[in-house]
């Protein structure tokens, strides 16, 4: 540890801003994978679930979570998809194979279900397009059935499967993790680029309106990273708004520290695809801008060792709706996943769109049993206070302070933060991460030109044990609670956060 006086402290003015920040940041994802649909949101029979089969339970729970856009239906799952056989009589679909995770899909919940589900929760649809196994032809067929209001074949079948008004759907996926050789229909950065020009040209003839994310890097550990970008934005810059990014962290071999400081990777990634990507558009002298769709983000122990919801993962015999990656997150992964949120909301001058993966059962911040009960993971209540009190104009945050070393990230501040001012009311919300494991950090803001007088709130999550989850068993063992001794004079806010811990100060 440094032997610097242990304050933080950074400097608040209205002046000195990021971006306003667009609320489909706070996405989420729902992909065919495991339990997140099939007796996750979708359970006909549940003592809770409502005339389309969807779990209230589950709804009220993503309504508080405060979701906004939401990914559909893949992910690995949407490369082999054939979108036709989830639309229709629902005893008439098919139920295919699904090569990504090696499951049986029945085709009970598919497009029209989807949509019921999005609008029910007060969120906008976000829709990926199969370019792994299909192309242009099934994309704008796809679109048309989706989004023609009637008179052609497509729209007309969308309306005889009961869907009389369109779905409107405006923002859409250009495939999912092309670069990866684990997805269906991989291709180069050369042919994936071209595909995608084609099929973004071709959507843009029925709306030019539509809203296109190209596919980025699936992390940027891929060899291909960088590289992959600029190819693919060489060929589509001016028919495409964003590149999407992936990124999953874990804690490995033991080195929690590191783990602690993943943030210091997401915030890298984000900037080197803004470099790679304004690097094409100076060669193209193009005025455009191309932001970022952070499409996928979590905590998720890709290497099987973190706990589980319950029972034994499967995934090699063919399930229907297989228990798999059902981390069960404990309070250490919650504040590994608050400096996640810090470091989206420090970069909404770029990122205009991301999804946490996923929303439900798989790597998700509501757990479900089948016909029993739903609660939320230690990650629901960072990304509901984000969601809540986020929304409004990132103001720039600076931090001086202590730091300590990492094996991954050498030097690490032991302080991450970010501040969100609401514009209507002119309330500043603070989001605080300390990474410190074993010492309280004292904080010190310095606000000028704010108008503020009162704490309204400071919110913790944290806890003795950080090993702490929430189970079906336990679902509030871990919970926020109140800090003591926060206060603000003569603009200056004072706080202690306590060791590893994700805080909430609200100002008024």
């Amino acid at each position: 540890m440094s032997d610097a006086p242990h304050t933080a402290r950074f400097t608040l003015d209205p002046a000195f801003t990021v971006s306003a920040v667009d609320p489909r940041l706070f996405g989420s994802f729902v992909e065919h994978l495991g339990r997140c649909v099939y007796t996750g949101i979708y359970e006909p029979g549940h003592p809770t679930a409502d005339e389309a089969g969807l779990r209230g339970d589950v709804l009220d729970l993503i309504r508080e979570l405060g979701v906004t856009a939401l990914r559909y239906p893949g992910g690995n799952f949407v490369s082999g998809y054939k979108w036709e056989d989830g639309v229709g009589p629902k005893d008439e679909r098919p139920r295919r194979l699904d090569l990504a995770w090696r499951s049986t899909e029945s085709n009970r919940f598919g497009l029209s279900e989807f949509v019921d589900f999005v609008r029910k929760v007060g969120g906008e649809p976000m829709l990926a397009i199969n370019l792994g196994t299909r192309g242009v032809a099934e994309a704008i067929e796809l679109q048309e059935y989706a989004n023609h209001p009637g008179g052609t074949e497509l729209s007309e079948r969308r309306i005889a499967h009961g869907d009389k008004d369109p779905f409107g759907i405006k923002l859409w996926c250009l495939g999912n993790e092309m670069d990866g050789p684990w997805q269906t229909g991989h291709k180069t950065a050369e042919e994936y680029g071209r595909l995608a020009a084609e099929t973004a040209r071709a959507m843009r003839q029925i709306d030019p309106d539509v809203e296109l994310v190209a596919c980025g890097s699936s992390s940027q550990s891929m060899a291909t990273f960088a590289a992959w970008e600029a190819t693919v934005l060489e060929h589509s810059y001016e028919l495409v708004d964003h590149i999407s990014l992936h990124a999953y962290y874990y804690e490995q071999n033991g080195d929690r520290d590191s783990f602690l400081a993943s943030a210091v990777d997401t915030e890298s990634f984000i900037e080197n695809v803004v470099a790679t990507a304004d690097h094409v558009g100076a060669r193209l002298k193009s005025k455009k801008k191309i932001n970022l769709s952070f499409d996928e983000w979590n905590v998720w122990y890709q290497d099987g060792s973190a706990p589980t919801l319950s029972g034994e993962a499967r995934g090699d015999d063919w399930a229907e709706a297989p228990r798999l990656l059902e981390d069960n997150y404990s309070v250490t992964d919650a504040v590994v996943f608050g400096t996640l949120l810090i470091a989206l909301l420090r970069h909404a001058d770029r990122v205009k769109v991301a999804c946490l993966a996923q929303l439900v059962n798989v790597i998700a911040p509501i757990a479900t049993e089948p016909g029993g009960t739903a609660w939320r993971q230690t990650t629901f209540y960072p990304f509901a206070q984000a969601s809540a009190h986020g929304r409004g104009t990132v103001l720039d945050v600076r931090v001086a302070g202590p730091r300590h070393h990492t094996e991954r990230f050498g030097e690490v501040d032991l302080l991450h933060a970010t501040a969100v001012r609401d514009e209507e009311t002119g309330a500043v919300t603070v989001f605080a991460v300390n990474r410190d494991r074993t010492r309280s950090l004292p904080l010190e803001v310095v606000l000028h030109g704010l108008g503020l007088t009162e704490v309204a709130e400071h919110s913790v999550l944290s806890d003795a044990d950080p090993d702490a989850r929430n189970t079906a068993a336990e679902p509030e063992r871990v919970t926020p609670h109140a800090a003591e001794g926060t206060a603000l004079a003569d603009g200056v806010l004072t706080a202690t956060l306590e060791p590893l811990s994700w805080n909430v100060i609200r100002l008024a």
